[in-house]
């Protein structure tokens, strides 16, 4: 597939997911940066490092952005340090030129991952999201 191609296919891939599917491919988008800053950095390619690391950053920072601060409670909450943390342990690694910053943030990101995959396969989580996809959708309609 031509690269026309596959910015169509992950554009389409995008806009057709729910929130819960969107949130793993967030999640796989920052660790294939920080895999690609990892490879980058072992070659030499610093600009290509830095270029990736700052992509993952750019991903965590809207995964930060779209928390619901208000219905999320304690998750949101939580999530919200660890992503904060998480950036700032980036920024700290990428002036150290450190690799072991971007191995603990992968670790991270991989775990969390793997927590949103489970839950978003469930059933019950499924009708909960549709659920909430309705019900956003009935709320732009009457506003």
């Amino acid at each position: 597939m031509n690269t026309y191609g596959q910015r169509q296919y992950q554009h389409t891939q995008i806009t057709t997911v729910d929130r819960g599917k969107l949130i793993v491919l967030l999640y796989e988008g920052a660790i294939k940066y920080l895999r690609q800053a990892r490879d980058c950095s072992e070659t030499g390619d610093l600009e290509g490092k830095s270029n990736n690391i700052n992509k993952a950053l750019d991903i965590i920072n809207e995964l930060n952005q779209s928390l619901n601060m208000t219905e999320g409670g304690d998750l949101a909450q939580n999530l919200r340090r660890l992503y904060l943390f998480m950036s700032d342990y980036l920024l700290k690694g990428k002036i150290k030129k450190d690799l072991h910053y971007i191995d603990d943030v992968l670790r991270m990101l991989t775990s969390l991952n793997g927590a949103w995959n489970d839950v978003v396969s469930r059933p019950e989580a499924q009708e909960a999201l549709q659920k909430n996809e309705k019900n956003n959708v009935r709320s732009q309609i009457t506003v």
